[in-house]
């Protein structure tokens, strides 16, 4: 990559980190709601510790106030108990795939954040293995 393509990639992401990144934050919550239904218990304990995660991201601490994760993460919740609105969720997710490896681990161990309330169910597991694929991460290398 050239010097002016790089230079021109990095301050696209600093404005975007002042902006409002969408799509990352979209990820972010879509990923959360997923596995926070995938037991069919929508337990409180996981949508704070989404929150709390999601709140501790760089990029979306500069960006959104809890108020705003908070709304867009009870969209994506009802959105997640239905098979289709758990299959947008998952393209919501899968929509940052191309960003640095860094951003899609976040978004990774934010659901994993939430999962990992009380432990991770099995079929929380099967949401995250889903989650990896999509975001191309390993996932026994992030949660070991």
């Amino acid at each position: 990559m050239g010097f002016f393509q790089d230079a021109l990639l990095r301050l696209n992401r600093v404005v975007q980190s002042y902006a409002g990144d969408a799509e990352f934050m979209q990820a972010a919550v879509s990923a959360a709601a997923n596995v926070i239904v995938a037991d069919g218990d929508t337990d409180e304990e996981e949508i704070e510790a989404a929150l709390v995660s999601m709140r501790a991201n760089p990029i979306l601490e500069k960006s959104y106030d809890t108020l705003a994760l908070e709304k867009a993460l009870f969209e994506a919740l009802a959105r997640a108990e239905l098979r289709a609105g758990r299959l947008e969720n998952l393209q919501q997710v899968a929509a940052i795939a191309d960003r640095p490896v860094e951003h899609r681990q976040h978004i990774f161990l934010i659901a994993a954040d939430a999962a990992d309330k009380g432990g991770i169910t099995e079929s929380e597991h099967k949401v995250l293995d889903d989650l990896a694929a999509a975001l191309a991460v390993d996932k026994a290398s992030l949660l070991g």
